[in-house]
């Protein structure tokens, strides 16, 4: 039986895989071949991305195949959505890309709000405000007359930058361009207008889209020969990660949520037409592109980045915990119910995390955490609580009845966290797969291949080489009442 070996680059704002999926009829088999670290850099008070490092990776992994003898079918690229790179008009990538969490965006929506109001930007868009969103570091980069904004040609979103950089080709995919708070979720077109208010030339975007599962080119003949791998493929997956996440969960039937666990938590349902009304509005729920044209409704919540920027203090101070003590040491702490808003500003990218969680726990009146376990447990009870907030407002808006939630990526494996958020949302709780990422990209360059047809037919296939397991509500928790408390604590800060 052929084997089709799928590369796959599966790249966060703190780490990037290059991991080969090789499928073979119906068995699929997954394997990582490299992986590589990814930090903002700061330079005179400005954060961006080490393009070029990345770059460099994306080779070294190549030629890590070719020493390996894989033969590869193809090559896809994902990564987180908003950022991007600017490009002139001869193709020169123009400096570094600037990374989200660039406070140069802080306070850029209320003023951008000051030329075209906050609901018809929605209204255009069905994009949640987050002042990170591309528009708004569009509209900053402007404001500070930012040099390669003025010399650029085009912007090009993360996945479609390296793809440029593999392939020499420009393309801008459809899922990534749809976190931007520019694209309109109705016409899939950008909206102009936005860019005009924030005085930035509409030309600068690329266009026409392109949807996932299309064929960008091949890497280029420098490439091909430097790395050993020959000119293969680079297919446009879903390149924003979630999207390729969510194409990987195993339902067989619309009615569920899912929650892709990560540094970012993300929220949703997945609808064939964007959800933009007043409760929406109010609520501040996003519409993202999907595969085959759908609407990813979700809403964003600060996920594991807690628990991951206080790892690093401790580990710095020599106490370096891998996840089977983490779930221990959070069992051990079972005294301790202090909470937090994991999406307080205070938590978006602090010097100590630590302390910003004592921070808030003194504010609110509340015990501090006195050992690392007892972080970990205000973290976890947290994070679960949050949740159920997210997914009561989303069953409320959802336009079919939602009967369990999916629980995908790397926080899947968080056995202690999925029991809490189980018995907190008293609702049949699915885990798995961790790898859902990766496993969504390389499904859609076997669909580039021809091997599966839509995402219902990813679906089936994925379910027969994945075993989820489910966490139901126990009878006897007290979830109820912990998350009154919760919601006691968190209305007042």
């Amino acid at each position: 039986m052929r084997k089709y070996n799928f590369l796959a680059f599966d790249i966060g704002a703190t780490s990037g895989r290059a991991i080969l999926g090789t499928l073979a009829g119906d068995s699929f088999e997954m394997k990582e071949i490299n992986r590589f670290p990814n930090a903002m850099m700061e330079m005179q008070g400005k954060f961006f991305w080490n393009i070029y490092k990345l770059f460099d990776h994306l080779k070294e992994s190549l030629v890590i195949c070719a020493q390996q003898h894989i033969a590869l079918d193809s090559i896809g690229i994902d990564t987180w959505g908003v950022d991007f790179g600017y490009v002139s008009k001869d193709g020169t990538i123009l400096g570094l890309p600037r990374a989200y969490r660039d406070p140069y965006t802080v306070g850029a929506p209320e003023k951008y709000f000051e030329r075209l109001s906050r609901e018809e930007v929605y209204q255009s868009t069905g994009i949640q405000i987050m002042n990170f969103n591309s528009l708004f570091q569009l509209f900053a980069a402007k404001e500070q007359d930012f040099g390669p904004l003025k010399a650029a040609d085009e912007i090009l979103f993360m996945p479609d930058l390296l793809s440029y950089l593999l392939t020499g080709i420009r393309v801008c995919e459809y899922t990534d361009a749809s976190t931007s708070q520019i694209l309109n979720p109705k016409t899939k077109a950008f909206e102009k207008k936005l860019l005009e208010v924030a005085g930035v030339p509409s030309s600068i975007m690329h266009e026409p889209l392109i949807m996932p599962g299309t064929v960008i080119g091949t890497l280029t003949e420098a490439l091909a020969k430097e790395t050993g791998v020959g000119k293969v493929p680079v297919i446009a997956v879903t390149g924003h990660d979630t999207a390729s996440a969510v194409a990987a969960v195993p339902a067989l039937d619309q009615g569920f949520a899912y929650l892709s666990s990560g540094t970012w938590s993300l929220m949703g349902i997945e609808t064939e037409e964007p959800i933009i009304n007043e409760a929406s509005f109010r609520n501040n729920f996003t519409n993202e592109g999907g595969l085959d044209g759908t609407i990813r409704f979700l809403k964003n919540i600060t996920g594991m980045w807690l628990l991951e920027q206080c790892r690093k203090e401790w580990k710095v101070a020599g106490r370096d915990y891998n996840y089977s003590d983490i779930d221990r040491m959070a069992n051990e702490a079972r005294a301790f119910s202090s909470v937090v808003n994991p999406d307080d500003a205070r938590f978006a990218n602090p010097d100590s995390m630590t302390n910003a969680i004592i921070s808030y726990c003194k504010e609110s009146g509340q015990s501090v955490p006195s050992s690392d376990a007892e972080f970990i447990r205000c973290i976890f009870r947290s994070l679960a609580f949050r949740y159920k907030e997210v997914l009561d407002l989303l069953i409320t808006m959802s336009p079919f009845p939602i009967h369990r939630l999916h629980v995908i990526g790397g926080g899947s494996k968080n056995f202690l966290l999925n029991t809490f958020t189980a018995n907190i949302i008293n609702m049949p709780i699915v885990s798995g797969p961790s790898e859902a990422t990766a496993i969504g990209n390389c499904m859609l360059q076997a669909r580039a291949a021809g091997l599966v047809s839509d995402r219902w037919d990813m679906r089936r296939l994925i379910s027969k080489f994945v075993s989820p397991t489910v966490f139901t509500p126990s009878l006897n928790n007290d979830g109820e009442e912990a998350y009154k408390y919760y919601l006691s604590i968190t209305s007042k800060m």
